[in-house]
C-alpha cells in the first residue's frame, strides 16, 4: 500500500505571515482594517523536500483567499453572518492541464502576538486564515467532509485524543488512491467514519459534484446558451456571491461538453486582484465574486453570466444549435428538471402518482443529465468517423462533413456547427481518438454505435456487478497518547518549526519592526529576499538547477517568439500598447530575476531578422517596440548583461516606421535617453566584440580597427549623440589602438559627415531629451509627441498579471517581481517619473508652490462607508447647498455611489461624522449621480434611476425604461431628468408624472458620456461606435453625428459652441457645434484620452491620458499648440475639473494635484497677444496607496475626493497646514 499514491497530496494554511504587504504589492507593513492585505503559505505537510509530489502551485495562497486577507477587531460572531467560517472549492490548471483540486475553509484568526508586536496591530485582532487539502482527485466530498471535520475537531469543546498535526500527518500520509471501480477505501478522523470510492474508467469521467446548482441558476434556454459559448470557445465570465457556486457551476458545465475538453485558461474562482485577467484576448473561463467591480474593463466580447439573476449578457451574438438537435436536447431536459409539467397529460390516468412528492436531486439526476447531452453529440456528429482523414494539412474532412449534413437536413452549413467543428475542442478530441490504443476513451462511438442497434443509451456505461473491495485505514496511535488526555485550542495551531524556520521568522520580524539582532547575526535588509532562501531550488542538486533553468529559458523564448509573431499580426484597429501580447512581453522582460525575459526578446527579434523580415512596423507597433526595448535594455543594465545592450543596439538600427512624409523613422533614434551610451567602458566592449566577430581577421590590423570604429561611430549617429561625446568616444579607442594620423582625419570628418546627414534628416537634436512636437495637427511626425521617458500606464496590466499563472513552478527569488501589478520599473520611466513638469514645446522650470518654492505637507482624510468598490462620485456646488445649511465657507457635499448599491451623501465640514445620509434603493452597483438644488439622481447596473429628495433623503420616483446599465444622469430645470445608457439610447423624464417624455437620442453603441446645454437644448453623447452625436432636444431633430475617431469615446465636454471628446485612438478632437466639423485634432498622448475639459478664462483645452500625462493647449494662429505637458501622475487621468482660477487633478493612483492662475497677472495682459501666464502647480499631497476608480473636485472649498476599490474615500483638502 505504500507504494500506492495518495488521496491528500498536501494540507496547507494560508493566511498573514511574518512579512505583511498590500494585495497590491506597493506597500509594505500594517496599514489598518481597511486595506486588503496579500497572503502568505504559512504551513504545509509533508514539507515540500519530504514529498514525492510537486509542491503546491505558489499562487495557491492567492488563489485560495481571492479576496486577500484582512484584519478585524472580533472573531467569530453567532450575530455576525460575515463573521462565520465559509467553506469551498476551488480548482487550479497547471501547465500541462492537469487540474489541483483544493477544498478550502476560511475563518478568522488570531493574530499571532509577535507579528503583532513587529507591526503594531491592534492587541486581541483578528485575521483570515485558510486551512486546504490539496489532491488530483476530483472527490469534491471526500475533501470537504475530512477538511470539516478537521476544523471542528480543532475548536471543539470537547478536544481530540491526540495532537492536531498528528492526525493531520496521519490522513496525508496514508490514506490511498482507490482503484477505480474496485476499491472503497474506509478511514476515520476521530470518530468520524469517511470512505472514498471512484467509477470505472470505462464510463463517464469522475465527477464528484451535483449539476443541481448549475439547472438552479439558468433556466434552460439560458443554460444551452452558456453551453454553446464553452463549445465555441468564448470569453466566459461567471458572476456569483458565492465561491462553492462559481466552482461547482464551472465544473459542470465543463463535464457537459464531454467527450470534449475545455482548451483554454480555466480559473472557476479568479481571486479579486486579478479582475484585469479579463481583458485577455484570449479564450477563457472564469468566475469572478459579484462584490469584485469591472467598471472600466473592456468587456467586449465578452460572455457575462450572472448566475444570480439568471442573466446572460454579451456583446456579440451567440449563434443557436442547429434544429433538429436543440428542440431534442431543450426538451430532454425539460422532461428531466420539470416532468410534472411535461407529464401533465397523464393526471387522469395516474392522479395519485403525479400528485405525491417529488424526488429530490440525486446522481441518477446527474448521470441523466449528462447522459442527454452525450446523445445530443451523437446525433451532432453522426457518422463524423467517416471523414477523419490523416494528411500533411488537416485530420477531418470539414467541409465534406458539413456537405453530407446539409444534404441530410435540407439546410445550409450553420454557423455554430461550423464554428465548433473548427474549435480546439474539436481538433483535440480528434487526435485523442486517433492516438488512442483502445477505444475507452471513446464513449462517444459507443453511444453512437448503440443508439444504431436500438440499444438503451444508459447500456454503454458499466455495470457494478459486484460490491468493492473494502479498504480500511486504522491508526494504529489511537488511544495510545495517555488515558484520557484530551487536546483543546482557541485558534488553528501552528506546526513544529525547525530551527532554522524559527530565526528565519524572527529575522523578518525583527527586520519589519526595525530592531537590532545583537547576537551578531546579519539582518537581511528584505524580507522577501530571506524569506526567499527557503525556495525549491535549495533543494536541488545543481544537475537539477541547471535543468531547470534550462527549462525555464526555453520556456519563456518559446512564449516570447509566439508573443512577438502576435504583435505584428495586430489588425490596424487594434492597440498594441493596450493589448495582451503587449504586456505580457513587457511583464516576462520585467519579473525574471535572470534577465531571461530581456535577452530572448532581444534574440526572438533577432531571429526573426535573420528569417527574411523586412523589420517594418506600423505607428502603433513601432510604439511599442520602441518601449519593450528600453526596458530590455534597463533590465540588462541592471544586471550588467551587455551582450544583451548591444544586440538590442544593432536590432534597433534596423527596425523603422515611414512617417507621414514617408520618412524612414527606425527605432534606435529613439533610445537615446538611456546613460548607457554616455559610458565610454560599454563602447570599448562594443568594440572588443566587434573585433572578436570580425570574419576578415586577415585584413590590416588598422584597417579593421578603423572599419569597426565606423560601425561604432553610424551608431551613434542612429542614436542622435552629440558630436563632441561622440568622437571623444571614438578618439580614444583610436588612440588605444594605435590609429594613426591618417586614420584619424578620415574618422574625424566621416563622423562629421553623418551628423551632417543626420541633421540635415532630423533636425538639430536637443540632447537627451526629443522635444514633442508641440501643435495638434498638422504635423510630419506628430508621434514623436509621446515623451520617450515615459510610458503608458495601464499598457502592461493584464499581460502582466498573466504572467503569474504562465509558470506554475518558479522560484521564490522571481515572486515579488511577478506580484507588481500596474507598476512600470523600467529604469528610464523611473528617472521621468521624478520630473515635476515637462514643457513639450521648450525646457522650462518645473512648476513649483509659489510660496518660497517648499513643499507643504497637505491634510488627506480617510473616511470610512461603503463596503464594495466606489464606482461614482459627484460633487455638489456651493450653490447648490445654500438652501439646507447656509452659506457657510466649507458647505460643499460629496456624493458617492459604489457596489454594495447604496449612495451616500458626505459633508466633509463635519469632521469624524462626514456621512449624512444613506440612500437604498438599487440592486445593482451605483454608475452615475448628479444633482441640482433639491434633488439627487442616481443611475445603476439594474437599469433604472432613482430620484432622491436631498433634505429627506426618501425615493421621490423611480424610472425604468432603460435595456442596460445607466452610464450617465443628469439634472435638468423644470423638474426633468436626462439619462443615457449602454442600450444606446438617451432619455428625458419628467419626475412629476414618473414617466418618460422622450427617447431623444439613439446611438449604435452603448453611451459612455454624454453633455447638455440647457441654455440652447442642444445634447451631445458619445460611446463605443466612436460617433459623437450632437442633437436639438427643443428641435427634436438629429442636429450632427461627428465622424473622426475610431476607437471608442470616453469623454465630452461642451461649452458653448465648442464640443470636445476624447477617444481610445490616443487622440483628442475639438469641434463645432452649429457647423459640425472638426476643427482640430489633438495627437500627442500615447494611451487613450479618458478626460477632457475647457479652460473657460483662456478658452484652453486639457487632456488626460491613460498614460498619466495632461497636456495644456491654447489657440494659435494656424491651428491648436501644447503649451505644457504635466508628468506629476504616473497612472490614468480620471478627472479634470476647471473653474477661472483653480483647476482639480485625480489619478487611478490616488495621486491628486491642484493648479492655479494668478489673478492678479490677468489683468496685466493686453489683448495683442499677450501670453497667458499658464497654470501653475499649486499642491499635491502625499500619495497614499489606493487604486481609484473615480474623482471628483470641489474648486470652491479646493477639495479632491477618490473613490477607491476597497470602498473608502480620501477627502484632500489643499488649504490645510499652509
Amino acid at each position: 500500500m505504500a507504494s500506492r499514491s495518495r488521496i491528500f497530496e498536501y494540507f496547507v494554511v494560508c493566511g498573514m505571515g511574518p512579512e505583511i504587504r498590500t494585495l497590491e504589492g506597493d506597500s509594505k507593513g500594517y496599514l489598518g482594517t481597511d486595506v486588503m492585505y496579500a497572503p502568505s503559505l504559512l504551513e504545509q505537510f509533508p514539507p515540500t523536500d519530504h514529498s514525492l509530489y510537486p509542491p503546491p502551485p505558489p499562487q495557491l495562497p492567492t488563489c485560495v483567499l481571492p479576496g486577500g486577507v484582512r484584519f478585524y477587531a472580533s472573531g467569530y460572531d453567532s450575530n455576525d453572518v460575515s463573521a462565520f467560517p465559509r467553506s469551498y472549492p476551488i480548482v487550479l490548471t497547471e501547465g500541462d492541464g492537469s487540474k489541483i483540486y483544493v477544498s478550502c475553509i476560511a475563518f478568522r484568526d488570531p493574530v499571532c502576538e509577535d507579528i503583532a508586536e513587529a507591526y503594531h496591530i491592534p492587541a486581541n485582532s483578528f485575521a483570515d486564515k485558510c486551512i486546504c487539502l490539496v489532491s488530483r482527485l476530483p472527490s469534491f466530498g471526500v475533501l470537504r467532509d475530512a477538511l470539516e471535520e478537521l476544523f471542528i475537531l480543532c475548536f471543539s469543546p470537547s478536544g481530540s485524543s491526540r495532537q492536531l498535526w498528528d492526525i493531520i500527518a496521519f490522513l496525508v500520509l496514508n490514506v490511498p488512491f482507490p482503484t477505480p471501480g474496485r476499491d472503497r477505501v474506509l478511514f476515520s478522523i476521530e470518530s468520524c467514519l469517511l470512505s472514498v470510492e471512484t467509477p470505472p474508467k470505462e464510463g463517464l469521467p469522475h465527477a464528484d459534484i451535483s449539476f443541481q446548482p448549475l439547472v438552479q441558476c439558468l433556466d434552460v434556454d439560458n443554460l444551452l446558451r452558456l453551453f454553446t459559448a464553452v463549445l465555441l470557445e468564448r470569453r466566459i465570465l461567471l458572476r456569483s456571491n458565492k465561491y462553492t457556486l462559481l466552482t461547482l457551476v464551472s465544473e459542470a458545465i465543463c463535464h457537459l461538453i464531454y467527450p470534449f475538453r475545455w482548451q483554454h485558461v480555466y480559473i472557476p474562482l479568479l481571486f479579486f486582484s486579478g479582475v484585469d485577467y479579463i481583458d485577455a484576448p484570449t479564450p477563457y473561463m472564469m468566475g469572478l465574486h459579484s462584490a469584485v467591480d469591472t467598471f472600466g474593463l473592456t468587456m467586449d466580447g465578452v460572455v457575462v453570466v450572472d448566475l444570480e439573476y439568471n442573466r446572460i449578457t454579451t456583446s456579440e451574438e451567440i449563434p443557436a444549435i442547429p434544429e433538429p438537435e436543440y428542440t431534442t436536447l431543450r426538451n430532454e431536459i425539460i422532461k428531466l428538471l420539470h416532468p410534472k409539467v411535461v407529464e401533465i397529460d397523464q393526471l387522469k390516468v395516474n392522479l395519485g402518482g403525479m400528485l405525491g412528492g417529488s424526488k429530490s436531486w440525486g446522481e441518477e439526476n446527474d448521470t441523466e443529465l449528462r447522459l442527454i447531452f452525450l446523445k445530443f453529440f451523437a446525433s451532432l456528429l453522426g457518422g463524423y468517423r467517416n471523414f477523419i482523414e490523416i494528411t500533411a494539412s488537416h485530420v477531418f474532412n470539414t467541409q465534406a462533413f458539413l456537405k453530407k449534413r446539409s444534404r441530410a437536413t435540407n439546410q445550409p452549413p450553420d454557423p455554430m456547427f461550423s464554428q465548433f467543428l473548427d474549435s480546439q475542442g474539436f481538433m483535440d478530441y480528434l487526435e485523442r481518438c486517433i492516438n488512442a490504443e483502445d477505444g475507452s476513451i471513446n464513449l462517444l462511438d459507443k453511444l453512437q454505435d448503440a443508439i444504431g442497434r436500438g440499444q438503451n443509451p444508459s447500456t454503454i456505461l458499466p455495470s457494478s456487478l459486484s460490491e468493492p473491495e473494502i479498504i480500511t485505514i486504522s491508526d494504529p496511535d489511537i488511544g495510545s497518547a495517555g488515558s484520557g488526555s484530551k487536546y483543546c485550542y482557541d485558534r488553528f495551531p501552528s506546526a513544529v518549526r525547525t530551527e532554522e524556520q524559527e530565526d528565519r521568522r524572527k529575522a523578518v520580524l525583527a527586520a519589519a519592526s526595525g530592531a537590532l539582532d545583537y547576537s551578531g547575526k546579519p539582518i537581511l535588509s528584505s524580507p522577501s529576499l530571506l524569506m526567499g532562501k527557503d525556495s525549491k531550488a535549495e533543494s536541488l542538486s545543481p544537475r537539477e538547477r541547471a535543468a531547470e533553468r534550462e527549462r525555464m529559458v526555453l520556456d519563456i523564448k518559446v512564449k516570447l517568439q509566439g508573443l512577438w509573431l502576435r504583435l505584428l499580426k495586430l489588425g490596424t484597429t487594434e492597440d498594441p500598447l493596450s493589448s495582451f501580447e503587449y504586456g505580457t512581453i513587457l511583464a516576462l522582460i520585467e519579473s525574471d530575476a535572470e534577465g531571461i525575459g530581456g535577452s530572448g526578446f532581444v534574440e526572438c527579434i533577432r531571429e526573426h531578422i535573420n528569417s527574411g523580415w523586412q523589420c517594418r512596423l506600423t505607428e502603433e507597433q513601432f510604439i511599442a517596440v520602441k518601449e519593450l526595448l528600453k526596458t530590455a535594455i534597463n533590465r540588462a543594465i541592471s544586471r550588467n548583461d551587455m551582450p544583451t545592450v548591444r544586440e538590442a543596439l544593432e536590432v534597433s538600427a534596423q527596425m523603422y516606421r515611414k512617417d507621414s512624409n514617408n520618412v524612414s523613422d527606425y527605432v534606435q533614434r529613439h533610445l537615446v535617453s538611456l546613460s548607457i551610451w554616455d559610458e565610454l567602458r560599454f563602447w570599448e566592449g562594443y568594440f572588443e566584440y566587434l573585433m572578436e566577430r570580425s570574419s576578415n581577421k586577415l585584413a590590416n590590423y588598422v584597417t579593421l580597427v578603423t572599419a569597426q570604429l565606423i560601425i561604432i561611430a553610424s551608431h551613434m549617429a542612429g542614436l542622435g549623440l552629440p558630436d563632441i561625446e561622440a568622437w571623444y568616444i571614438i578618439e580614444t579607442i583610436a588612440e588605444k589602438n594605435n590609429v594613426g594620423y591618417k586614420q584619424f582625419i578620415n574618422l574625424r570628418g566621416l563622423l562629421s559627415h553623418i551628423q551632417q546627414l543626420r541633421v540635415g534628416y532630423w533636425g538639430i537634436s536637443s540632447g537627451k531629451v526629443t522635444s514633442a512636437s508641440p501643435y495638434g495637427l498638422p504635423s510630419p511626425r506628430s508621434h514623436e509627441a509621446a515623451d520617450d521617458g515615459q510610458q503608458p500606464a495601464e499598457a502592461s496590466g493584464v499581460g502582466r498579471s498573466w504572467v503569474q499563472s504562465m509558470f506554475s513552478r518558479d522560484i521564490t527569488s522571481r515572486t515579488n517581481s511577478f506580484s507588481r501589478v500596474r507598476k512600470w520599473t523600467s529604469d528610464s520611466s523611473s528617472a521621468a517619473a521624478n520630473e515635476s513638469v515637462k514643457n513639450s514645446a521648450t525646457p522650462r522650470k518645473p512648476d513649483l508652490p509659489p510660496a518660497g518654492q517648499r513643499k507643504v505637507q497637505s491634510s488627506v482624510r480617510i473616511i470610512r462607508g461603503h463596503t464594495g468598490a466606489i464606482t461614482a462620485l459627484h460633487c455638489v456646488t456651493q450653490r447648490e447647498v445654500w438652501d439646507l445649511v447656509g452659506d457657510r465657507e466649507d458647505a460643499g457635499l460629496f456624493i458617492s455611489g459604489s457596489t454594495d448599491c447604496t449612495v451616500k451623501v458626505w459633508d466633509p465640514s463635519f469632521r469624524g461624522s462626514e456621512l449624512r445620509a444613506t440612500l437604498k434603493g438599487h440592486t445593482r452597483p451605483i454608475r452615475a449621480i448628479n444633482s441640482d438644488r433639491g434633488k439627487v439622481v442616481s443611475g445603476s447596473d439594474d437599469q433604472s434611476v432613482i430620484v432622491w429628495d436631498k433634505q429627506t433623503f426618501q425615493i421621490l420616483e423611480e424610472l425604468k425604461g432603460h435595456d442596460a446599465q445607466v452610464s450617465s444622469v443628469k439634472m435638468l430645470s423644470g423638474e426633468r431628468v436626462l439619462t443615457a445608457s449602454h442600450d444606446g439610447t438617451v432619455k428625458m423624464w419628467d419626475v412629476r408624472t414618473d414617466t418618460c417624455v422622450a427617447t431623444v437620442g439613439r446611438c449604435l453603441g452603448a453611451v459612455l458620456c454624454m453633455e447638455y446645454d440647457d441654455s440652447t437644448g442642444i445634447l451631445a453623447a458619445a460611446g463605443r461606435d466612436a460617433v459623437a452625436n450632437v442633437w436639438d432636444i427643443r428641435a427634436s431633430r438629429q442636429v450632427h453625428k461627428l465622424l473622426g475617431h475610431t476607437k471608442w469615446i470616453r469623454s465630452i465636454r461642451m461649452v458653448k459652441d465648442t464640443i470636445l471628446t476624447g477617444s481610445d485612438d490616443w487622440t483628442a478632437r475639438m469641434w463645432s457645434a452649429s457647423r459640425g466639423t472638426c476643427d482640430a485634432v489633438l495627437a500627442c498622448h500615447a494611451g487613450p484620452v479618458l478626460c477632457v475639459e475647457y479652460s473657460p478664462l483662456d478658452r484652453g483645452i486639457i487632456t488626460g491620458s491613460a498614460d498619466g500625462l495632461i497636456r495644456f493647449w491654447e489657440k494659435e494662429e494656424g491651428g491648436i499648440r501644447c503649451v505644457k505637458n504635466v508628468t506629476i501622475h504616473s497612472a490614468p487621468i480620471l478627472s479634470i475639473n476647471a473653474g477661472e482660477h483653480w483647476l482639480g487633478i485625480g489619478a487611478g493612483d490616488n495621486s491628486m494635484s491642484l493648479f492655479h492662475r494668478p489673478q492678479e497677472r490677468l489683468g496685466s495682459f493686453s489683448s495683442t497677444g499677450s501670453k497667458s501666464p499658464g497654470w501653475q502647480l499649486y499642491r499635491t499631497p502625499q500619495r497614499t496607496v489606493a487604486m481609484v476608480r473615480c474623482v471628483a473636485s470641489d474648486l470652491d472649498r479646493k477639495r479632491i475626493c477618490s473613490g477607491g476599490r476597497n470602498g473608502l474615500l480620501r477627502i484632500w483638502e489643499a488649504t490645510i497646514n499652509i
